[in-house]
């Protein structure tokens, strides 16, 4: 993993990746891609009991590698080429993030745009200050969506909402993406990061494991059918009933108290 382009910080059951190419607006090039490729991996290994995702500079991240795309055009690069890169880079962190075991928090200060902005809504929760904006603007490059927008966008948003935010490419300010469903939270910049830091410490300090199921089973609902989700969801509690969370969990309530979730 690049040290560099991607800072990785672990503390307190937090995990948090820093998108760290400030001059590019943290672009999604191939090397930031694979630098969060490697984080995430990372993590996946770690004690950590969520993970954060955040922007270096003044923006979130830009979206796609306009340099890149200069670069395929001027040397002539095969079609064929570009959508392997896409596939294989891209594609494949977007994929790793969408499917990621634990809880995944978007923290936006600033732009959150085109591929940007997708990986922003791919995160389970996206908390913004108020100099945040979202937009997913590939039209303004004469593309079409990619790394999964067509995906998550409209889950979010309702199809006719997403299909006017992707054909005018409109940049929407925080409190309109809050009131669209796009990010769950905004707060004034003064206070972002102590007002975000509360949120994320309270999905940290969680029965991970529980957690860990409660999101796959949200994530998978929408694909079955009541009674295979109340299946699904018995099958999972008996694994959770085994772990020291639950009966933490359990004996906290019994006496009166706030639990004490060691994530196990």
């Amino acid at each position: 993993m690049s040290e560099d382009i991607v800072k990785l910080r672990i503390e307190d059951g937090v995990a948090t990746a820093t998108l760290n190419d400030p001059d590019r607006r943290n672009a999604l090039s191939e090397e930031l891609a694979n630098g969060l490729r490697g984080a995430l991996e990372e993590v996946e290994r770690s004690d950590a009991r969520c993970l954060v995702i955040e922007g270096a500079g003044e923006a979130f991240s830009a979206g796609g590698d306009i340099s890149s795309m200069v670069e395929a055009i001027e040397n002539d690069i095969p079609i064929d080429d570009r959508v392997d890169g896409l596939l294989e880079s891209t594609n494949d962190v977007m994929r790793q993030l969408g499917e990621f075991s634990l809880p995944t928090i978007a923290k936006v200060d600033g732009p959150a745009v085109g591929a940007g902005g997708n990986m922003a809504i791919l995160c389970d929760i996206q908390i913004a200050s108020d100099r945040a904006a979202i937009g997913f603007v590939f039209r303004q490059v004469g593309l079409g969506v990619d790394t999964g927008t067509s995906y998550r966008l409209p889950r979010l948003v309702g199809e006719n909402v997403a299909k006017e935010l992707v054909f005018t490419g409109r940049i929407v300010g925080a409190e309109e993406a809050a009131d669209l469903g796009l990010f769950n939270h905004v707060f004034p910049a003064a206070e972002f990061d102590e007002k975000a830091d509360e949120i994320i410490d309270s999905i940290a300090s969680g029965p991970t494991v529980a957690l860990k199921h409660a999101k796959r089973l949200i994530d998978e609902g929408s694909n079955k059918s009541l009674d295979q989700a109340m299946i699904d969801e018995a099958v999972a509690q008996g694994i959770i009933f085994e772990t020291d969370d639950h009966e933490e969990g359990v004996q906290a309530f019994l006496n009166n108290r706030s639990p004490e979730f060691e994530g196990q």
